[in-house]
This record gives C-alpha cells, structure tokens and sequence, in this order.
C-alpha cells in the first residue's frame, strides 16, 4: 500500500508569540520534522498543507504575514508538494484529492493541527475518500476550548478528538511507532 505524509497548518501562527498558539506546537513539530526526515530519506511522498485565513475577521494565517508561513521544523524542500486551502478539510475546493489519486495512494500518514479542527476533518473526509489513515498522536497539537462556562484543557481536546478518530477513521499512535515500520 502506497503511503503519504500529509503534514496539515503547522504554520507559525500556532507557535510561541503567534496569532493562536497551541499546546505543545513545538513538541508536536519536532516529531513531525522526525517523521518528515524519515519519508524524505526513504523517498516517499510529502505533501504540506498551508492554510490561508480568507474570511471576514480572521485574526491568525492571513496572508502576507509571517504567521501563515510554514513554521522552519517541517519547512517544504523544493519539489516536495504545498496545498493552499482556506478550509479545515484539506481536501475542500483543493487539489489534494487529484494530487493522492495521481500519485497512487492508498494510505495517508496524518501530523498537524489542530487535532480538533483541520486533523479532524481532513481524516474524516480522507477516510470517506477511501483512504487508509493513520494519525501520529505526538505528531499534532491542540488548544483549551471553551463551551459556556465550561474550560476543556487542550489535552482533554486533543485526546478526545484523537480517541474518537481512531479505529473507525484512522489508526492512532505515537511518531516513533511509525518511524520503527515505514
């Protein structure tokens, strides 16, 4: 089964000092740049989703700001693929679809954030596709939500979110998982 990393916003936005920071961006974006290291060594497809905030009030990704940049732990090499969405699901009004299906793939290796938000909907709409997921647990990142008076702290976010994807959409496990079997 042909694989792909797909490595979803980890953009500077959701990193120290950005527009939306989240928990453990950096930690997340280490063990992706690990998983990273490990396709482009072995020559398997990468492809980087970059999102551009185009609505009316956005306040974090907008463009022509540092903050909608790749962040530099998982920056693209030249000829490795860049997806521009505006979306939470990659695959909404994109290429991506005609991208995987061009290259043959059958199984989407998932890193990014946020777990909640674009993780959550591009492996859901990528499992609806027919793709086999697996999503890298420490390879994504999330934030404290807020619901009414209610505070869920972002790893409770994150690991519901995570916990409910997997089995039926995706396998979920740790990047050095992963790393050991590709």
């Amino acid at each position: 089964m042909k694989s792909a990393l797909i490595i979803i916003d980890i953009q500077n936005d959701y990193f120290p000092d950005g527009k939306m920071e989240l928990e453990g961006s950096l930690e997340a974006s280490i063990k992706a740049k690990e998983v990273l290291a490990s396709f482009r060594k072995r020559n398997l497809p990468v492809i980087h989703i970059q999102h551009f905030s185009i609505r009316p009030g956005a306040t974090f990704f907008i463009p022509g700001t540092p903050g909608v940049e790749i962040h530099e732990n998982v920056v693209p090499l030249a000829g490795e693929v860049v997806i521009k969405k505006n979306y939470p699901n990659s695959f909404r009004d994109t290429t991506l679809l005609d991208q995987l299906k061009k290259e043959g793939i059958e199984h989407l290796v998932i890193a990014g954030m946020m777990t909640h938000m674009c993780v959550d909907a591009t492996t859901r709409a990528a499992f609806d596709f027919g793709f086999t997921c697996t999503v890298l647990q420490d390879a994504c990142a999330a934030r404290t939500l807020k619901l009414n008076d209610k505070i869920i702290p972002a790893e409770y976010v994150h690991n519901a979110f995570l916990s409910a994807l997997n089995s039926t959409y995706a396998k979920v496990i740790k990047a050095d998982e992963l790393t050991l079997s590709i």
